[in-house]
């Protein structure tokens, strides 16, 4: 993940306007600037739906990664769900992906860039987001909550990264929505926002369709061969 570039618009084209560093990078104050700079402009580019990202996802801090994309040590997450079903992520490099369905991924601080989340909320409609899925952690996890405040009426589905965020993430006031899941399960938030879409795609529809038919058959098959082997002989094939 690349939080200096957006998706067809990349950063440098405003990074001139940054003061430089004496390694000739940017100063901090400058990549901000230009990634908030960066996504206005590309919700002032007139392009079709079928063009721009139906999901956004954004995390509080790359140490959320691993929970909300998922990990080969962890459960699954929203970046394994969204792929499975035939999303493609859209980066800031490289050739637009070929796929209808696509996603973005951004990290936005609550609290340590809040200039920056408010950019990004108050554009994703503009920029053609359909849903954002956000999450944080810790216990003072207020990016989904302040996401769905600024991106209304645009939904927004919260992850809480850790349990310790749960109360902080789905503690809204009435009028002010959020839809949330459990702690660590942004799996279950990108199905989800799947599911929202889905009502307008019927493509999407049969991808998770078959996708549960899956899950079923899956289940079946553990039960014949738990049933059919037995528990000690299951438990050994299952260890080797």
């Amino acid at each position: 993940m690349n939080p200096d570039t957006v998706r067809g618009a990349s950063t440098e084209t405003h990074r001139d306007t940054a003061e430089p560093r004496p390694d000739g990078g940017a100063t901090p104050e400058g990549e901000l600037d230009a990634l908030v700079a960066a996504l206005h402009e590309e919700a002032d580019r007139d392009r079709p739906p079928e063009a721009t990202p139906e999901i956004g996802i954004v995390m509080g801090s790359d140490s959320d990664l691993d929970v909300m994309a998922g990990s080969e040590t962890g459960r699954p997450g929203a970046y394994d769900a969204l792929t499975t079903l035939g999303f493609e992520e859209q980066t800031g490099e490289g050739e637009p992906p070929e796929s209808r369905f696509t996603f973005e991924t951004y990290v936005v601080s609550a609290h340590r860039t809040p200039d920056l989340m408010y950019a990004y909320a108050e554009t994703a409609e503009q920029r053609g987001l359909d849903i954002i899925i956000a999450g944080a952690g810790g216990k003072s996890a207020d990016l989904p909550n302040m996401t769905a405040s600024i991106a209304y009426p645009l939904p927004v589905i919260g992850v809480p990264v850790q349990e310790k965020s749960v109360p902080s993430v789905i503690g809204m006031p009435q009028g002010a929505p959020l839809v949330a899941v459990d702690a660590g399960k942004s799996f279950n938030a990108a199905l989800s926002a799947v599911q929202m879409l889905a009502r307008q795609h019927d493509e999407l529809r049969e991808r998770l369709v078959a996708y549960h038919e899956d899950l079923v058959a899956d289940v079946a098959v553990t039960s014949r061969e738990l049933h059919d082997l037995g528990t000690e002989e299951f438990r050994r094939r299952r260890e080797d």
